[in-house]
């Protein structure tokens, strides 16, 4: 077998990233169907538009654009376009003789554009700030990606470890049932006692037991992984349909080497570069909340129609004119309220830069771990192999033995046993195998090869 070496490389910009994430798909009235076939590349697709975790992420993507947009409005003209109406008695005019004629009803139209001049470094600040948590969003769904992508690789591999486990189960079964044949045959010409054909009846009974188990698992499996993928179809017509699972169990070794694993983790691990951005959102927030120290400065001009008190209600006899202004504000003193709140978001800082630390470790930890699960996957894998090849042997050479007479039904029984336990054995090797190269990828902070690629 071909022994592959594995590279870490850097994961691709975050900005490709999203793009090669295909956007939400739009609600259709009909649900997709489910497929005739399935394999891994189909699973990863279908996830990477309708898992739920996914699709969330995206949406706190979005909300985080439509923040900045809310912030950087603070920082550019603002344009309002206000009216007014109303009638009120005659005897609450003041005019200066009875006999002038006095408008009962007045009304304004104006158009006011106000500008911040300065604001102590507050509406730049926001803005960054918003700028980062966009940022972090971003990481947050690569995150979230290679988190799902890693649950559907197991669910799929689970499935397909559910799938061999059937076939070892049936296969053992079928040989159980030939050896139970066989001691029929040898009862009924009188050779042997009823205990060895009872003792064969009793072994394909218990033999039926793990294979009805292996079936159900193979069933949750498949529960397991359609909710993975967030496939919500289960449509009368189609509820007992299952697709046919295209893909095997192999075992193609991979090298790692635990220091370049360190190395790609703290490179590359979306959830710490995500808690980098929230620690200079945090440093930002701090800027924002000092701001409260400086004075404000704000310029506003505007242009107004209004009625004319002693004449008529159309716009010709209306008044007319321009403003300009400057508005300036600047608490001196607001009880320390300003200094409580910056207080608060240096404490808030240095819990996130705590909590940066921790994650730091705690990968660390992650990929130790995840490296030697992969060491003890491989080296179970290895074994497997050679105690499979020994144990159908042995299958062999006590089928001979009995066939000639010079074994024990007992003997065939128990090399029977062993074989499937070798086989079984086997199958879950490999099937460890391959999550744990999967979960060494996704510690390491590697997109699944299906994205890359």
């Amino acid at each position: 077998m071909k022994l592959a070496r594995h590279h870490f490389s850097p994961v691709r910009p975050l900005a490709a990233l999203v793009l090669a994430v295909a956007s939400v798909a739009a609600e259709t009235a009909l649900p997709p169907p489910v497929p005739d076939t399935l394999d891994l590349k189909t699973a990863i697709s279908f996830a990477l538009e309708n898992n739920f975790a996914i699709r969330q992420a995206k949406e706190r993507i979005r909300q985080q654009e439509g923040l900045i947009i809310e912030v950087k409005a603070r920082g550019i003209p603002n344009a309002e376009l206000n009216s007014t109406y109303g009638r009120f008695d005659r005897s609450l005019a003041a005019v200066p003789l009875p006999i002038i004629p006095v408008n009962t009803e007045s009304w304004s139209i104006g158009l006011n554009v106000t500008q911040v001049l300065y604001a102590g470094g507050g509406v730049r600040s926001a803005i960054q700030s918003s700028k980062l948590a966009r940022e972090a969003a971003i990481l947050d769904l690569q995150a979230v990606i290679n988190d799902a992508l890693l649950e559907v690789r197991t669910g799929f591999f689970r499935v397909l470890l559910a799938i061999e486990q059937i076939k070892v189960q049936e296969s053992n079964l079928e040989l159980l049932q030939q050896q139970l044949k066989t001691a029929t045959d040898r009862y009924e010409a009188g050779t042997v006692s009823s205990f060895e054909k009872l003792r064969a009846e009793v072994a394909v009974a218990n033999a039926r037991v793990p294979l009805i188990t292996a079936r159900n698992d193979h069933r949750l499996a498949i529960e397991a992984l359609r909710q993975a993928l967030g496939f919500t179809t289960n449509a009368p017509e189609t509820i007992r349909k299952v697709p046919t699972f295209v893909g095997t169990l192999d075992f193609t070794p991979v090298n790692f080497d635990l220091p370049a694993a360190f190395d790609a983790a703290r490179a590359n691990r979306p959830d710490l570069q995500r808690l980098a951005k929230i620690t200079a959102v945090r440093e930002q927030d701090v800027r924002t909340q000092r701001s409260s120290y400086y004075p404000t400065l704000g310029a506003s001009a505007g242009y107004q129609f209004k009625n004319h008190p002693y004449g008529g209600n159309q716009f010709s006899e209306a008044l007319d004119g321009w403003t300009l202004g400057l508005q300036s504000n600047w608490a001196i003193f607001d009880g320390r309220a300003t200094a409580g709140r910056v207080a608060q978001s240096k404490s808030i800082l240095a819990q996130t830069k705590l909590t940066l630390a921790e994650a730091q470790l705690a990968v660390d930890v992650e990929v130790r771990r995840a490296f030697s699960q992969w060491q003890q996957a491989t080296e179970l894998v290895e074994a497997s192999q050679k105690v499979v090849d020994q144990a159908t042997e042995a299958v062999r050479l006590a089928n001979a033995r009995y066939n000639a007479g010079t074994g024990t039904q007992l003997d065939v029984l128990q090399a029977q046993v062993d074989l499937t336990t070798a086989r079984t054995n086997q199958i879950v090797a490999f099937y460890n195998y391959n999550v744990a190269v999967a979960s060494l990828r996704k510690a390491t902070g590697l997109l699944d090869e299906f994205v890359t690629k």
